[in-house]
């Protein structure tokens, strides 16, 4: 008889995994540290997943599925949290890729994140947050530790676009609305266009996926909102060329403008291999200084990098600073901050005391 998924949901917890894959005519696999893993005794033929697939998608994500053969959605799974699932096919079978979504939101210490500096940047009540990195990076967890900080020490209203929605949030000192894409809106522009009517202080979209929902986003900003969004970009540098690039040319100067004066931090993660087991993140830390100011407008982008690592008193850092402060920290190993490193040979001149980065 096929293993459950109620089973294998219960795996991801009990080995504290950050995933699970379900494969047709495959052994289940779980992402430990980074790492794929295969279950052992867990074979599932192509019909056993194709009827856990049939078992837990409503009426909308079968449709959605059957157009477009791949579709995401939620599942609370009680005492295991919720779990975001991507449902696919790959060579005619069935496939899942599903992702843990504790049900407690994480603080920021417990993200081993520099709490301090974030609490700062999410108490700006007005301009735009972007938190980056490639999947997998901790966006979504770190973006919910904000939205969490803010609902607890400020009275307000929420809202938040995903696709689907990840953590929950209650309501605490401020009150938050969750909205859906697909189930409560149609999209994110869309969103953004109604939450004007709705009364809001902070506006979280899951992902600022093209030059539509960025203009949105900046006019929410410009209107007195404080926006949140994550990007799939490596440092701030990117982040700001992102951006500023997704426009026409004839509308990059205003844009760099706009950036400039509404841009209230850049957060960029990585998450590194811990010493003793889990995942640790770098962070590279971006703040509005008036040098950066002046750089973007000036679209002297390449100088921002230079900016960063001369702004510790503004509470900036550059990644390798980051990787540096793990490895000295006795967090990650040195082949591994090399590993994720921008400069290897920086990080490691740094280390001898011959260079300061």
């Amino acid at each position: 008889m096929a293993i459950g998924l109620t089973t294998l949901l219960k795996t991801v917890v009990d080995n504290k995994a950050s995933g699970l894959h379900i494969r047709g005519n495959s052994n289940a696999y779980v992402r430990i540290n980074t790492k794929i893993r295969e279950i052992e005794d867990c074979f599932l033929t192509n019909d056993d997943v194709k009827k856990i697939a049939a078992a837990i998608m409503g009426e909308r994500e079968k449709k959605m599925f059957e157009q477009n053969l791949s579709v995401d959605f939620a599942l609370d799974a009680k005492e295991y949290g919720r779990f975001r699932f991507n449902v696919f096919r790959q060579s005619g079978k069935m496939c899942m890729a599903i992702r843990h979504i504790p049900l407690k939101i994480p603080s920021f210490e417990q993200l081993n994140l520099p709490g301090e500096t974030l609490k700062k940047i999410a108490d700006n009540h007005r301009g735009i947050i972007l938190v980056t990195g490639m999947t997998g990076s901790g966006k979504s967890s770190t973006l919910a530790a904000m939205i969490d900080h803010i609902n607890k020490t400020r009275s307000c209203h929420i809202i938040t676009v995903e696709d689907p929605v990840e953590f929950v949030h209650s309501d605490q000192r401020g009150i938050v609305s969750q909205l859906s894409l697909g189930t409560d809106t149609l999209s994110y522009s869309s969103a953004l266009r109604y939450a004007m009517r709705q009364d809001p202080n902070v506006i979280m979209l899951g992902e600022m996926r093209d030059a539509e929902v960025i203009r949105s986003a900046i006019a929410a900003a410009e209107m007195g909102q404080l926006v949140l969004s994550t990007l799939h970009t490596v440092n701030a540098v990117q982040t700001i060329a992102r951006v500023i690039e997704s426009f026409p040319p004839e509308y990059q100067g205003q844009v760099r403008f706009q950036l400039a004066d509404l841009l209230r931090g850049v957060i960029s993660q990585r998450l590194l291999p811990k010493i003793g087991g889990g995942l640790v993140p770098a962070v590279e830390i971006m703040l509005p200084t008036a040098q950066i100011k002046k750089n973007i407008v000036e679209n002297k982008v390449a100088d921002i990098q230079k900016a960063i690592a001369a702004g510790e008193y503004y509470g900036m850092q550059t990644f390798d600073e980051a990787l540096i402060r793990l490895h000295k920290e006795g967090k990650c190993k040195l082949e591994d901050i090399l590993d994720f490193s921008t400069n290897p040979d920086g990080i490691l001149l740094a280390l001898r005391g011959l260079n300061n980065i």
